[in-house]
């Protein structure tokens, strides 16, 4: 819950507006601070940041626990991330208080100021001197990372050298400090009836005999049958592991180092624990005993992740908040060299860049594919919206189902250039690429002629170059076969980008050398017109009065 905290009058309808725009938040009066900072998640304080640290201090126990504090000052003009940024949950806060009162947000953490992703913001368990770490980062002094596995984490500036050392580990290593991945899984049958505490003992004495840490287990499994065990059941609500069935048929189908008559006649397979296990991962720790119990630990193989990013048309402003952050949260870019260029301010410290020329489409999917499968967060970069004439549809040709790809949306070129000349788009549409380099002529041209007797409104992608000049008049003479000379055509090159050009004429004086190959152009149907100089293709509605 995000409790608002206001005095004035100013203050009290800022709060109000947030109230309105954020789940769960309650209102209370500047006196009420201490139940409110006892009784909130979070806070917002209308008031000086002065006054808010005096009446805060006497309040403040522990940054692991106390809630984030938002300050937003009378003026509206600033959202300041007070106190617990990265535990409390307030650097994010500050963003989002901003965004909706149309404040300038203020976050001073050092690592989010130099775009360095802070060990204590990981959804993942971290130990030891995280501030040596991080001070080690932001200094510049070599941090090695030591790694059992290749996770799909953010960038990092570490590499294989140095004294101060990162690890990622389920194991209890020697490091400054040890970020904790969810990559155990506990197997585990048992008798019924069997105490929690057998349950504690049995899965400790295991993990720390074989030098694993609890913090890394994801969840447990079992047999369906035991499902409803109130031992097992208690375990996960103490520990808040999640617990995980199978039937027991799939479990009595899955190959088992160490099986068992009891658990077949007891629940119809020769092996619980490390059959439930198993179906998760590959065995780091076989079958263990307790009196009533049993335990196998499986190691869970990561799932890299591809991102395939869509840049929009350029404009930084038209780049989407979605592709922003799933490029600070890739560690690895791919993309064509003058795409990485447009976007590499937005790289975080350690990002690995691999980049190509053009034509190289074929070799960046493949690339971008083989990275995520290595277990890494990996950006593939295109322009415009990566699914439309861009990078999705390559990538998706080679992906297999052993990582997760995000295709992130992109404002495409067509919207871009539609928006610039006015609503050309307002009716059915279709979008054509008059490039023959993958797509042989005659395909292309079958379906200008669909377009054209079904009185589309086309946008042409891709419509001229130095060595392809011909396919647009062609295109265009197509058209003309089904639409009047006044016919409505709209160039844009360099749609949001310096130098753009935008030009409203119509299909008879249509001058195709005035087209590049950075240029779109749109073609209106029987229907498009011209009103005030905007391009406008009517919905084709009897509006109701």
């Amino acid at each position: 819950m995000i409790g608002l905290v206001a005095t004035t009058a100013s203050g009290r309808a800022a709060a109000a507006e947030l109230a309105a725009a954020l789940p769960a938040t309650t209102t209370y009066d500047v006196k009420e601070l201490a139940t409110a900072f006892a009784q909130s998640d979070a806070l917002v304080v209308f008031l000086a940041t002065g006054a808010t640290v005096r009446l805060l201090a006497p309040l403040l126990q522990d940054k692991t626990t106390d809630p984030g504090v938002v300050c937003v000052d009378e003026a509206r003009q600033f959202a300041i991330a007070l106190v617990g940024g990265h535990a409390g949950g307030a650097n994010e806060l500050a963003l989002e208080v901003a965004d909706l009162l149309g404040a300038e947000p203020v976050v001073t953490t050092a690592t989010d100021a130099v775009g360095i992703p802070g060990l204590d913001t990981w959804s993942w368990p971290v130990e030891g001197d995280v501030a040596a770490v991080s001070r080690a980062l932001l200094d510049g002094t070599p941090v090695r990372l030591a790694a059992d596995q290749v996770w799909p984490v953010p960038p990092l500036p570490a590499g294989d050298e140095g004294d101060v050392v990162l690890a990622i580990s389920d194991r209890l290593v020697d490091a400054d400090a040890v970020l904790r991945p969810p990559s155990l899984v506990l197997g585990i049958g048992a008798s019924r009836g069997v105490t929690v505490e057998e349950l504690d003992e049995l899965v400790t004495g295991t993990l720390d005999a074989h030098g694993l840490s609890a913090r890394s287990v994801s969840f447990v499994a079992t047999v369906d049958a035991k499902g409803d065990e109130d031992g097992i059941l208690e375990m996960c609500a103490r520990t808040g592991w999640t617990l995980v069935t199978h039937p027991a048929a799939v479990l009595a189908a899955t190959e088992v180092p160490n099986p068992s008559q009891h658990p077949l006649d007891a629940v119809g397979t020769p092996s619980v624990a490390e059959a439930a296990a198993l179906q998760h991962g590959s065995l780091v720790v076989e079958k263990t005993k307790s009196a009533m119990a049993t335990l196998a630990v499986a190691r869970i193989a990561p799932r890299g992740r591809l991102s395939i990013v869509g840049l929009g048309p350029g404009a930084r402003d038209l780049l989407t908040p979605r592709a922003v952050e799933a490029l600070r949260s890739s560690s690895v870019w791919v993309g064509l060299d003058q795409y990485v260029d447009q976007v590499r301010d937005l790289a975080r410290p350690g990002t690995r860049f691999l980049e190509t020329g053009l034509g190289k489409e074929e070799e960046r999917a493949h690339s971008a594919v083989a990275e995520a499968a290595k277990g890494h967060a990996v950006a593939l970069l295109g322009s415009g919206d990566a699914q439309v004439y861009a990078m999705a549809s390559p990538a998706l040709e080679v992906a297999g189902d052993d990582i997760d790809v995000d295709v992130v949306p992109g404002v495409t070129a067509a919207l871009a250039a539609g928006a610039l000349l006015g609503a050309p788009l307002g009716h059915d549409h279709a979008s054509i690429s008059l490039s023959d380099l993958h797509t042989p002529w005659p395909a292309i041209e079958a379906r200008v002629h669909a377009v054209a007797e079904g009185d589309l409104v086309v946008s042409f992608y891709n419509p001229r170059s130095r060595s392809r000049d011909w396919q647009l008049p062609k295109a265009l003479a197509i058209l003309s076969e089904h639409r009047p000379p006044s016919t409505p055509v709209g160039v844009v090159t360099h749609a949001s980008r310096e130098h753009q050009e935008v030009l409203l004429t119509t299909l008879g004086e249509f001058d195709v050398t005035q087209v590049g190959m950075y240029s779109l152009v749109t073609v209106g149907s029987s229907q498009s017109t011209v009103v005030a100089g905007r391009f406008i293709t009517p919905r084709g509605y009897r509006w109701l009065q």
